[in-house]
C-alpha cells in the first residue's frame, strides 16, 4: 500500500483532558495558522471567517449564530487551522513536478504531501511517465473532451465530489455530468451520513435534520450520540454551553471519553479563560461500539413500561394516533428485549440505562445528535431509526427544542446533496431540470462510493474525475481501492492542494489547480461569491477575502463550465459561458430547478441568509403513508470472538478528514505519532500484551482475506472494554469493500473486528 508510514519511535503519551479548548486552543490556533502564513493574511481569514460577507469556514458545517449575536471570533481552532492551512503562503511550482516523480511522491505521507502547499498550475502524467509536468488548461480541458468521449458509454465515466463544494459548482457538476448522460455522481455522503439520510427518509420522509440553534439553546435534554464535538465541530460545544446555562441536560454516548463533552471552556468568555468553564454532559454513557440499537431498544422498553405504570402519563398519545403509523408492531417487538443481550452489547449497567429513562420523563423536550458513531455500522440504518423511535414515543417531533439531529462534517456536504449530487436523485429533479434545460437527463441511478470502486475494478468505470476531496484516502479497502484507480485510463482532480490521490492515479492523470474558499473569485471584472448550506438547513453566502495562490489558478465553476463547453458544445443549450460569467445566472437556474429555492438570488442578500423549510416541523411527513413510520427493528450488535476487539477509527485533534495538520493528538494525549491503537488497559492484560507493544493490526471478514495495517504501538487508554480505536485514515485499509451498513452502503469504518498481532522489535 503507497503512503510513508509516519515515524512512532518519538510516540509520548500524556493524560488525557478532561477539558477541551480555553487559551491554549487560542494559542494552538494562531501558531499554526502563523507558520502556514503571514500575520496580515492570518489576520484576514481570521477576521473575515463567518462574518458578513466574510469567508464560510470550511471546516465544518455548524451553522453560524445570528449575525446580531454572532462574536467577532466566530470560529474555533480547528477552523482557523483549515482556513490557514488553504491561506498557507507555500506554493508547488513546476520545478516541484520535475524534482519529485508520481512513484517518489507517493511514499511520501498524507501530512508531508499537505504541508508542501499550494497547487499554482496544471500538471499532467501522460501513460508513459513517472511525472507531472506542465499542461496549458485549454489541452487539459481537450485532453479531458477526448478520454469522456472516447468511452463506450456515459455510465463508464464517474464524477466525484467531497462536501466542500459550493452549491453552485454542485449544480454544474451534477448537470453537466447528466448532460453527458450518467448519474454516476458518488460523494462523501455516501461514506459519511448516507445512513442518517436513509433512515430518516423512510421513517419521516425527509432526509435532513429538523432542529435550528434556537432547538438546541432551549431542548431540556440533548443526547451527543457517536461524536466528537470537541474535534471535529467545536462550535457545537458553544451552544451546547448555551443548552446548559439555559437548565437543559446533556447525555453523551461514546466509546471514548472525549474533553470536549466533559468540561467546555469557552475562550470568548471571561469564565472559559480563568474559571472553570461549563461541565457539558451531565451523563456518560461509555458504551461498546455498535451497542447504541441495543440502548435505544432499552430505552424504549423502558417508556413502554413506564407508561404501563401510569397510563396517559408518558407516551404522547395524540401524536402516536394522529401522527404515527406501525406503533403496534414495533411496541410487540420492544416487549421482546433481553436485558441480557442489552448489557453484553452495550456494557451498561441496567442501573445506567434507568437513569437515562428518569432524565427524560422529566424532559419536555428531547433533540438526538449524531454522527458517524452511528452510521458507520452494518446496522447504523436500523439505529437510526430506533433513535426516531424513541424521539417520536414523546412526540419530540416537530416540536420546539425537539427533533433529529444528524451532525455533518464537510462544510457544504448537505448543499451538495440539496444541489443534485446523488447517484439516486428522486424522478422529480431530473423532471426539473429537463423542464429547465431542454434535455432527458438518464433515469438510471448511478454508482455510489463503495460501488464507483467495483466499477472501476473490473473495468466498468475507465474515467475518473474528482471535485474537491481526497477519494483515495477517504474511501475503505486501501490496497483494493488503490488498484481500482491505477485501472483507470484516467483520472482528475481538481484540488487546491496535493494529497495521496494525485499519486495513486490511472494511467494519464491530471491536476486541476482551483481558488480555495478564502481566494477572491473575479469573473468579468466582478467579485463573485458562492454559498452553502449547512447542517441545520440554513443557506448563506461566502465571499474570498485573499488574493489568489496563482495568476493560473480557476474557481471551481469555471473549470466545470470551460469542460462542459469542451465536451457538450451547444447539445443541450445550456448557457455555460454565462453561468461562469456571473454566478447570479446560476442561482437563478438553481431557484426554479431545486425545490425550495425560490427567489434565491433575493434572499442569499440577507445577512443571515435563510433557512430552507423541513415539512417535519409543519407536521407533514412525505412518506407512503403520509404519517411517520414506527419500526421493528431486529436485535444486532457486532460481537467480538475471544482475543479481538471492535475496532473504530477516528481523527485525530490536529486533522481535518483525511489530512492531519500535525502528528499530535493534543486532548487524547497522543504525542509525535499517529499509528497508535488506544487498548483499554484490561483488554490488554487480557490479551498478553504491555503498553507501547508494537503489533500489527489485522482484521477478520469472510471473504477470507487478511487485511493488515502494520506497526502500531498498543496505548493503553480509558476506551470501552472489548473496542480499540485508532486514526483513519491509515487503518482504512482494515475495512473491506463489501462491509457496508444494510440499506445505505456506508462502509464500516466503526466497527471492524480485529487481533492485535506482536511484532518483534527486530522486524
Amino acid at each position: 500500500m503507497s503512503g510513508m508510514q509516519d515515524p512512532s519511535d518519538d510516540l509520548e503519551v500524556t493524560p488525557p483532558k478532561t477539558w477541551a479548548t480555553g487559551a491554549p486552543a487560542v494559542a494552538h490556533a494562531l501558531s499554526y495558522s502563523l507558520g502556514q502564513t503571514s500575520p496580515r493574511r492570518t489576520a484576514l481569514t481570521l477576521l473575515n471567517l463567518n462574518q458578513d460577507k466574510g469567508i464560510d469556514c470550511p471546516g465544518c458545517a455548524w451553522p453560524d449564530a445570528e449575525p446580531e449575536h454572532r462574536p467577532m471570533n466566530e470560529y474555533c481552532e480547528n477552523g482557523a487551522k483549515h482556513v490557514n492551512d488553504e491561506a498557507t503562503s507555500k506554493r508547488i511550482t513546476r520545478e516541484f513536478f520535475e524534482r519529485y516523480s508520481v512513484s517518489e511522491l507517493d511514499q511520501k505521507s498524507d501530512h508531508w504531501l499537505n504541508q508542501q502547499g499550494r497547487l499554482t498550475e496544471p500538471v499532467v502524467k501522460r501513460p508513459d511517465s513517472d511525472f507531472y509536468e506542465p499542461i496549458s488548461w485549454d489541452d487539459a480541458f481537450d485532453l479531458l473532451a477526448e478520454h469522456l468521449r472516447e468511452l463506450d458509454s456515459p455510465n463508464e465515466a464517474l464524477f466525484y465530489t467531497s462536501g466542500r463544494l459550493s452549491n453552485e459548482a454542485a449544480f454544474l457538476l451534477q448537470l453537466f455530468a447528466r448532460a453527458f448522460g450518467t448519474n454516476n455522481l458518488p460523494d462523501c455522503s455516501n461514506m459519511c451520513h448516507e445512513s442518517s439520510g436513509s433512515a430518516m427518509q423512510q421513517t419521516l420522509g425527509t432526509g435532513k435534520g429538523s432542529v435550528s440553534l434556537d432547538d438546541l439553546h432551549q431542548s431540556d435534554l440533548v443526547f451527543v450520540i457517536g461524536q466528537n464535538p470537541g474535534t471535529n465541530h467545536p462550535r457545537m460545544l458553544t451552544a451546547l454551553e448555551r443548552t446548559k446555562r439555559n437548565g437543559g441536560q446533556v447525555v453523551a454516548v461514546n466509546p471514548l471519553p472525549e474533553a470536549g463533552l466533559m468540561r467546555f471552556k469557552n475562550p470568548q468568555k471571561l469564565r472559559g479563560v480563568l474559571g472553570r468553564g461549563t461541565e457539558i454532559a451531565d451523563q456518560f454513557l461509555q458504551i461498546r461500539p455498535g451497542g447504541d440499537l441495543a440502548l435505544f431498544k432499552a430505552l424504549n422498553l423502558l417508556l413502554l413500561e413506564a407508561e404501563d405504570a401510569a397510563p396517559g402519563t408518558v407516551l404522547d398519545h395524540e401524536f402516536i394516533r394522529t401522527r404515527t403509523t406501525g406503533f403496534e408492531e414495533f411496541a410487540r417487538q420492544a416487549r421482546e428485549l433481553s436485558w441480557d443481550q442489552v448489557q453484553a452489547a452495550t456494557g451498561l449497567t441496567r442501573a445506567e440505562v434507568e437513569q437515562v429513562r428518569d432524565r427524560v420523563l422529566s424532559s419536555g423536550s428531547v433533540i438526538a445528535c449524531w454522527a458517524m458513531g452511528l452510521t458507520q455500522h452494518k446496522h447504523g440504518v436500523a439505529t437510526i431509526r430506533e433513535v426516531i423511535n424513541f424521539l417520536m414515543l414523546r412526540g419530540n417531533i416537530g416540536k420546539p427544542g425537539a427533533g433529529v439531529c444528524p451532525v455533518r462534517g464537510h462544510s457544504n456536504v448537505q448543499g451538495d446533496r440539496t444541489m443534485g449530487i446523488w447517484e439516486r436523485v428522486p424522478q422529480s429533479f431530473l423532471d426539473a431540470l429537463e423542464r429547465e434545460f431542454g434535455f432527458t437527463p438518464p433515469s438510471e441511478h448511478g454508482w455510489d462510493s463503495v460501488d464507483s470502486i467495483r466499477a472501476m475494478l473490473d473495468g466498468r468505470a475507465r474515467f475518473f474525475l474528482g471535485v474537491a476531496g481526497n477519494f483515495v484516502r477517504a474511501t475503505p479497502d486501501s490496497e483494493v481501492t488503490e488498484k481500482a484507480m491505477r485501472q483507470c485510463r484516467m483520472t482528475a482532480h481538481i484540488s487546491t492542494k496535493l494529497n495521496r490521490s494525485h499519486t495513486v492515479c490511472g494511467e494519464t492523470a491530471l491536476i486541476l489547480p482551483t481558488l480555495g474558499r478564502s481566494d477572491r473569485d473575479v469573473q468579468g471584472g466582478v467579485e463573485q461569491f458562492v454559498t452553502v448550506e449547512d447542517s441545520m438547513s440554513m443557506v448563506h453566502a461566502s465571499y474570498g477575502r485573499l488574493e489568489p495562490a496563482s495568476e493560473s489558478l480557476l474557481s471551481e465553476v469555471a473549470i466545470l463550465s470551460r469542460l462542459a463547453r469542451r465536451v457538450l458544445g451547444n447539445e443541450p443549450d445550456i448557457p455555460w459561458e454565462e453561468f461562469e460569467a456571473d454566478y447570479d445566472s446560476i442561482r437563478d437556474r438553481i431557484s426554479r430547478v431545486v425545490p425550495d429555492f425560490e427567489d434565491f438570488i433575493q434572499r442569499v442578500a440577507d445577512p443571515a441568509g435563510f433557512r430552507l423549510p423541513n415539512p417535519v416541523n409543519s407536521g407533514e411527513f412525505r412518506t407512503p403513508s403520509g404519517k411517520a413510520l414506527f419500526s421493528a427493528n431486529e436485535f444486532e450488535w457486532l460481537e467480538a470472538p475471544e482475543g479481538y476487539l471492535v475496532l473504530q477509527s477516528l481523527r485525530s485533534h490536529d486533522q481535518w478528514n483525511t489530512i492531519p495538520y500535525a502528528m499530535d493528538d493534543r486532548y487524547r494525549g497522543i504525542h509525535n505519532a499517529r499509528r497508535v491503537v488506544l487498548v483499554n488497559p484490561d483488554d490488554v492484560d487480557a490479551l498478553g500484551l504491555t503498553d507501547r507493544a508494537l503489533v500489527d493490526i489485522v482484521s477478520v471478514w469472510h471473504d477470507g482475506v487478511e487485511r493488515r495495517a502494520p506497526g502500531f504501538r498498543v496505548v493503553s487508554y480509558p476506551a470501552a472494554r472489548g473496542s480499540a480505536a485508532a486514526y483513519y485514515p491509515e487503518t482504512n485499509v482494515l475495512v473491506p469493500l463489501d462491509s457496508v451498513a444494510d440499506v445505505s452502503g456506508t462502509p464500516t469504518s466503526k466497527g471492524v473486528i480485529v487481533r492485535l498481532e506482536p511484532v518483534s522489535e527486530q522486524d
